[in-house]
């Protein structure tokens, strides 16, 4: 990473996550061996700029008992003691840490939210989080002379809402913020964070490279279209200052020398060049790396990767993926949190894929796609008030014929891209290295497998979804369609097992969905016991009642 540093113009660098993600963690020898190391290299390289990440305040246990005397133990903020302790505590850690040049400050969504910390004085959330922010800055601006950057994050509206006013309440003017590139999460189908019009600080605005929801650099995951626009949007906005970019997903994840490198490669040229058009990009990317007789159908393959992502782990519009990996169910997230119309006025997405329709992400998609129970979880009820007061949503299972026709009909338009992607590489063969064909079959190989796997859970799962809504659902037509997507997913998960390439390390192991395939195949085939312990027969088999009840002195129907 440090090496191609250069060619990218890169005079930042931020150690996080897995590597540094609260500055606590610089007292393990190890940790801060690593960063340490890491920030002396990337001085040698020429970064000006090191900012090591924190979240504050940290578990409520990390803070001396004698400053938790508040109601339920909570810590104590008009406590002078606490912040002088507090100071300190900042002193000891930047100390381990001595050449970092700034810290990176998450200081909601945490361990001991402040704000849920007891203060007579500061009588708002916002007035707590604006006073932890000023604390940190006493002393990592103040003292130190360091940079401290503000990173927002909001999982709704009104919680972004919070946050931007907090950072208005901030004494210190030094300090800076950071945004994502999207409110709340990195999924392609929500809008830009148009907070940022209202933040009157210097702004960095931070990207994802890697894919974190759509395959971390595994599948086909080129999206310079998004990148692109995204950076356009906010380049506009006097207010921004630069940019960064995750790179990785953990493990071995990083995605330089890889194909999904070109989401970087389309940054960092869309920053450099304003009039440089998106889509021209694959195939510059593709000449630089592949060869000029090979970028053609290369950048073709690539550009393909937008609409298989969002055919395949995205279903109707909403996000199905967990962090990439197959779950459909009991992931509540991709239905009662990471939906794009929480963002979107009025909320509605235009679906194509060969389904050609709008729905409303409320009364349409959510309605039917999700399972009861994420419909009425707290997380709904709690983030997105608006759609139960609207009347928007049910606490019933209605999944029904046409979404499922409109599910299946998605996904199978998934695989048709997946597969004219790798023809795309077939035929750019003779134009390759043997090394660079082996990578580029690989990417898409994984792509296609991916694709037909989820057509297969998708089929088996939301046919179940009917299936269990009463006799009259349970026909021999529905039973055949099931078991089309449980022996599909069962003869894809072997072909995974038995594919040579199955990716890099990281948050999501390609391999594992093959596992999670499986769940669905025992839990559908054998009876799930979140929808009653029904059990789908294959076709002329053994019928011992109606309601498909397993036979005496089994789980399951007999096959």
């Amino acid at each position: 990473m440090l090496a191609a540093a250069p060619s990218y113009g890169v005079n930042h660098l931020q150690i996080s996550h897995h590597i540094v993600h609260d500055l606590r963690e610089v007292r393990e020898e190890r940790k801060r061996a690593q960063a340490n190391r890491i920030t002396a290299a990337a001085h040698r390289a020429g970064i000006g700029e090191v900012a090591i990440w924190d979240h504050a305040l940290y578990r409520l246990d990390y803070y001396p008992a004698r400053f938790r005397t508040g109601p339920g133990g909570t810590i104590d903020l008009d406590d002078p003691a606490f912040w002088e302790w507090f100071r300190a505590d900042y002193r000891e850690m930047l100390d381990l840490v001595p050449e970092v040049d700034a810290v990176v400050l998450t200081f909601i969504e945490t361990g001991a939210r402040v704000e849920r910390q007891h203060s007579t004085k500061l009588t708002t959330e916002e007035a707590k989080l604006a006073y932890l922010v000023d604390q940190v800055a006493d002393v990592v601006n103040e003292e130190r002379g360091l940079g401290l950057y503000l990173r927002t994050f909001g999982y709704f509206p009104q919680e972004m809402e919070r946050t931007i006013k907090a950072i208005d309440l901030v004494s210190n003017q030094a300090a800076k913020v950071m945004i994502k590139a999207m409110p709340h999460d990195f999924f392609l189908t929500h809008p830009v964070d148009t907070t940022v019009t209202r933040i009157k600080r210097p702004v960095l605005v931070e990207y994802d490279t890697t894919g974190e929801y759509h395959g971390q650099g595994k599948i086909a995951n080129a999206f310079t279209e998004d990148q692109v626009d995204r950076m356009r949007y906010y380049q506009r906005q006097p207010q921004v200052i630069g940019y960064v970019a995750r790179t990785d997903r953990y493990k071995e994840s990083r995605i330089l020398g890889t194909p999904t490198e070109i989401n970087l490669y389309a940054l960092a040229r869309a920053d450099r060049d304003r009039r440089v058009r998106p889509e021209a990009l694959y195939r510059e990317f593709a000449a630089r790396v592949y060869g000029r007789k090979a970028a053609p159908r290369v950048a073709s393959a690539l550009a393909r990767s937008h609409e298989i992502i969002t055919s395949v782990l995205y279903t109707l519009g909403t996000n199905n993926a967990n962090h990439s990996r197959l779950d459909y169910d009991p992931y509540c997230s991709s239905y009662d949190r990471s939906i794009s119309g929480k963002w979107i006025d009025p909320p509605v997405t235009r679906v194509r894929h060969t389904v050609n329709k709008t729905y409303h992400f409320w009364t349409g998609v959510i309605e039917h796609l999700a399972p009861a129970y994420c419909k009425t979880s707290a997380t709904m009820k709690r983030e997105n008030p608006h759609v139960w007061e609207n009347g928007w949503l049910t606490d019933r299972n209605t999944m029904n014929h046409e979404y499922l026709r409109d599910v299946i009909k998605e996904k199978a338009h998934g695989v048709r891209t997946a597969r004219a992607a790798l023809r795309d590489v077939q035929h750019a063969q003779r134009h390759l290295s043997a090394a660079h064909y082996a990578q580029l079959t690989a990417y898409f190989e994984r792509t296609l497998l991916t694709a037909r796997l989820h057509r297969a859970i998708a089929t088996a799962y939301f046919g179940y979804r009917i299936y269990v809504q009463g006799p009259e659902q349970r026909t021999e037509a529905m039973e055949r369609l099931i078991w089309s997507g449980l022996d599909a997913s069962r003869k894809t998960a072997e072909e995974m097992r038995a594919y040579p390439d199955k990716g890099t390390t990281g948050e999501w192991e390609w391999i594992r969905d093959a596992t999670e395939a499986d769940k669905y195949h025992t839990r559908i085939s054998e009876g799930w016991d979140r929808y009653g312990m029904i059990a789908v027969p294959r076709p002329g088999s053994c019928r011992r009642s109606p309601v498909c009840l397993p036979c005496p002195g089994t789980h399951a129907l007999p096959r």
